[in-house]
C-alpha cells in the first residue's frame, strides 16, 4: 500500500490493538467481559497487517469505515484500560453504567467492521473468515452482558450505604474484601491511589457519593488489618479515607485547596514532611515506606520494581518546594520527625561540627600531602554520619576541593576522595553541585585506575549521580560505561554488584544502551548468568531485558548464544527473573522465527503455560505473547506442510505429442 494516509491509519490501529493486547489482567467485576473484547480485538491485527502489505488502495466507503472503527478502537482502549487499573470499588458499585458503556462501544466496532465488504479487499481467505467470525462474535455479543453477582452487588451496595458508626457483618466484609481481591498491602495500595485517580478525573461525581466510596475503602482497610495483624505497620499508614474526601472536595469546588501530586506520598496520600528517595528514584514519606520495608516487601510500591537496596536519600529539593507551596497557600508547614521545620540551616550539624568542617576546609586548601589525605578521610567519614553533615559540608564548600584530589597520585587519599563524594551524593542538592564541579571525569579516571575500593565506590558514586535522568546522560557521554563493564567482569563482588547497579541506571537512557554493547558488555552479562554461584543472577538478566529493547543489544544477545540459558531461566527462575528472561526472548523473537523454533525446541512452552498463570503481571503478558507468536508460526507450518503434501499428491502434468 503506497498511500500514506492508509498505510497511517493501518499502523494506528495495529498500535491501538497491541496497547490493548499488552493489557495483562481485568477486575474481576468485569473481567470475563473485557477479556472477550480484548481476544476479539487482537484476532483483527492481521487483517490490518496484510491490508498494509498490499498494492490496491482501498475504496472510499472502506476507509471511511476504517477511521469509524479507529474511533471506536480508542473508546475501546479507554474501556479496558480503566477495567485493568481502575477502582475496584468503582467499577463493582456502577457495573450497570459500565456495562452499557460496553455494550455502546462492542456495537460501534461491529457497525463500522460490518460496513466494510471483505471481499473487496486483498487479504487471504483464511483472514477473511477470522474477520467475519469477529463481527460475528460483536453482532451475538450486543446485550448479551453477562449477569451480575447479585450478591457481590448487594453486599457492597450494603456497606457503602451504612454510615460510620454502623457495626458491619464480618462475613459480608470477607466475602467483599475476597471477591474484589483486596486482600493485601499491595490491592490496599493499588485501591486507593486508583480510586483517587478516578475521583480527579471524573466529572460530575456528587461530593456525598465520593465520600462514601473513600469510607467503604476504609472500612475495608481496617476489616483486612483486623484479620490480618502482620499488616497493621503497612496499612495502617493508607489513611484513604481523609484523602479522598479532601480530594473530593477539591474536585467539587474551585476555590478548595487542591495538594499537587508530587507532593503527597504514593502510600498515604497525604502531603509529605520527610520526604525520601529509594532505589528506584521514586519518591515517598520516610515512615509510610520504612513501614513497608519493614514488613518485609523488597519492591518499590509504585512500580513494582525490585529495590536494589533500602537506603533512603532525602529529597531536600522536593522537601523545599513543598515549603514553598505550604508557605504560598497559608498551609501549616508539615514538621519531621524531631525537628522544628523543613529550614535546612535550622537542623544542620552542631557548632563543634562546623568547626571541624571549617578545619578540614582549612588543610584541604594547604597542599600538604599528608594534610590532604587526612582531611579528605575526615570528611568521608563526617558525610558518611548523617544528613546534616553532608549539607553543612557541602555549603562550606568542600565538594570542588575534593574534585580536585580525584586526579591525586596518592591512592589513598584518591579513594578518600571519591568516597566523600559518594557519601555526600546521598543528599539530592548536591548531585547538581558535584554535577557542575566538573566531578564526573575524575569519577571516571579513578574508575579506569584507582584501588579496587576506589574503583567500586567510583561506580557506586556514578549510580547515585545518575539517578538524575539528566546526568545519565552526561555520564555516558564522558566514557564511562567502559570501565564499568570493565569493573562488571573483573570486580570483587561488592564491585561487581556496584557496577551493574551503575550500567542499569544508565541504560535507562537509551543513548547508553549502544554504548554499553559496543564496549562488551553482553558477553560479560552471559558470563554472570552461567557462573555457578555467581550471585549475579538477578543484575545480569535486569540489564539485558533493557539491551534487548535495542537493535545492537538484541543482535548481540542473539550472537551471544543466549537462547538456552533464558529457556532456563523461564523454566527454573525466581518470578522477577523469568520475567526478564522472557522480555528478553519476546525482543529476540520480533522479526526471526528461528529464535522461536529453537525455543519450541528446548522446551520452553509448559514453563511459558505455567508461566502464564503464576507469573509477575509483565511476565504473564510477555509469556503470552511468545505463546501467541509460536502458535501462529506452528499454524503456518501446519499450512506449509498441508501444501507441500498437495502438491507432491498433484498427478504429472501429461506430456504434449
Amino acid at each position: 500500500m503506497e498511500d500514506d494516509k492508509e498505510v497511517q491509519l493501518l499502523n494506528n490501529l495495529i498500535d491501538r490493538i497491541n496497547e490493548i493486547a499488552s493489557i495483562s489482567d481485568y477486575r474481576p467485576s468485569v473481567k470475563k467481559q473485557y477479556c472477550n473484547l480484548a481476544r476479539r480485538l487482537k484476532l483483527l491485527t492481521p487483517m490490518f497487517e496484510e491490508m498494509k502489505e498490499t498494492t490496491e488502495p482501498l475504496v472510499d466507503h472502506a476507509f471511511d469505515n476504517l477511521v469509524a472503527f479507529g474511533d471506536a478502537l480508542n473508546h475501546a482502549l479507554d474501556l479496558l484500560r480503566f477495567g485493568s487499573s481502575g477502582s475496584k470499588i468503582f467499577l463493582a458499585l456502577e457495573r450497570e453504567q459500565i456495562m452499557t458503556k460496553f455494550d455502546e462501544v462492542t456495537s460501534n466496532l461491529e457497525q463500522a467492521l460490518d460496513g466494510i465488504s471483505f471481499e473487496e479487499l486483498d487479504i487471504s481467505d483464511e483472514v477473511k473468515e477470522q474477520v467475519e467470525l469477529v463481527v460475528t462474535q460483536f453482532r451475538r455479543a450486543k446485550g448479551r452482558v453477562d449477569a451480575p453477582d447479585a450478591e457481590l452487588f448487594e453486599d457492597i451496595s450494603s456497606l457503602y450505604s451504612s454510615s460510620s458508626d454502623t457495626v458491619l457483618e464480618p462475613a459480608v466484609l470477607k466475602r467483599v474484601v475476597e471477591k474484589l481481591q483486596l486482600m493485601r498491602i499491595d490491592d490496599l495500595t493499588q485501591e486507593s491511589m486508583a480510586l483517587t485517580e478516578m475521583i480527579s478525573t471524573t466529572d460530575g461525581a456528587s461530593d456525598e457519593r465520593i465520600e462514601k466510596m473513600c469510607n467503604l475503602l476504609k472500612k475495608i482497610k481496617d476489616f483486612v488489618q483486623t484479620e490480618n495483624p502482620d499488616l497493621g505497620a503497612s496499612a495502617g499508614e493508607l489513611n484513604v479515607s481523609s484523602n479522598c474526601i479532601g480530594q473530593a472536595s477539591a474536585h467539587g469546588s474551585p476555590k478548595s485547596l487542591v495538594i499537587p501530586d508530587d507532593f503527597r506520598c504514593p502510600i498515604s496520600l497525604e502531603l509529605m514532611r520527610d520526604p525520601v528517595i529509594v532505589s528506584t528514584g521514586q519518591t515517598y514519606e520516610r515512615s509510610c515506606i520504612e513501614k513497608w520495608i519493614g514488613a518485609g516487601h523488597n519492591t518499590c510500591p509504585k512500580t513494582q520494581q525490585t529495590l536494589q537496596n533500602s537506603s533512603l536519600t532525602p529529597n531536600y529539593v522536593l522537601r523545599s518546594l513543598i515549603a514553598q507551596w505550604c508557605e504560598a497557600n497559608g498551609v501549616e508547614l508539615p514538621k519531621r520527625p524531631g525537628s522544628s521545620n523543613l529550614n535546612k540551616s535550622t537542623s544542620a550539624c552542631s557548632a563543634a561540627e562546623r568547626s571541624k568542617i571549617d578545619e578540614l576546609l582549612r588543610k584541604l586548601h594547604s597542599g600538604n600531602p599528608e594534610d590532604l589525605r587526612s582531611a579528605a578521610g575526615e570528611i568521608r567519614l563526617l558525610a558518611k554520619r548523617n544528613a546534616d553533615n553532608r549539607v553543612a559540608i557541602a555549603e562550606a564548600g568542600a565538594i570542588p576541593l575534593l574534585v580536585d584530589l580525584l586526579s591525586t597520585l596518592d591512592s589513598r587519599t584518591q579513594e578518600h576522595a571519591v568516597t566523600a563524594l559518594l557519601n555526600l551524593s546521598i543528599c539530592d542538592d548536591n548531585k547538581g553541585s558535584i554535577i557542575n564541579s566538573g566531578a564526573v571525569p575524575g569519577i571516571v579516571l579513578v574508575l579506569k585506575k584507582g584501588s579496587m575500593e576506589a574503583r567500586e565506590n567510583a561506580a557506586a558514586t556514578l549510580f547515585s549521580l545518575s539517578v538524575v535522568d539528566e546526568n545519565k546522560v552526561t555520564i555516558g557521554a564522558s566514557g564511562a560505561i567502559p570501565p564499568l563493564v570493565m569493573l562488571l567482569s573483573e570486580g570483587t563482588q561488592r564491585g561487581k554488584k556496584d557496577a551493574a547497579t551503575a550500567l542499569f541506571n544508565l541504560c535507562i537512557y537509551q543513548g547508553n544502551k549502544g554504548k554499553a554493547v559496543r564496549a562488551g558488555i553482553v558477553p560479560t552479562l552471559m558470563k554472570l548468568l552461567t557462573e555457578p554461584g555467581g550471585g549475579m543472577l538477578d543484575e545480569a538478566l535486569a540489564i539485558l531485558a533493557i539491551l534487548a529493547s535495542h537493535s545492537e543489544g538484541k543482535l548481540a544477545i542473539g550472537s551471544a548464544d543466549a537462547l538456552p540459558v533464558l529457556v532456563d531461566v523461564i523454566a527454573n527462575g525466581s518470578p522477577r527473573n523469568k520475567e526478564n528472561a522472557a522480555a528478553v526472548l519476546v525482543h529476540l523473537c520480533s522479526g526471526d522465527p528461528n529464535y522461536l523454533t529453537t525455543a519450541q525446541d528446548l522446551g520452553i512452552m509448559n514453563p511459558l503455560l505455567e508461566m502464564t498463570q503464576s507469573g509477575t503481571e509483565r511476565g504473564k503478558r510477555k509469556a503470552q505473547q511468545l505463546l501467541e507468536r509460536m502458535n501462529r508460526l506452528l499454524e503456518q507450518q501446519k499450512q506449509f506442510q498441508a501444501q507441500a503434501e498437495t502438491q507432491a499428491q498433484a498427478p504429472p502434468p501429461a506430456a504434449e505429442d
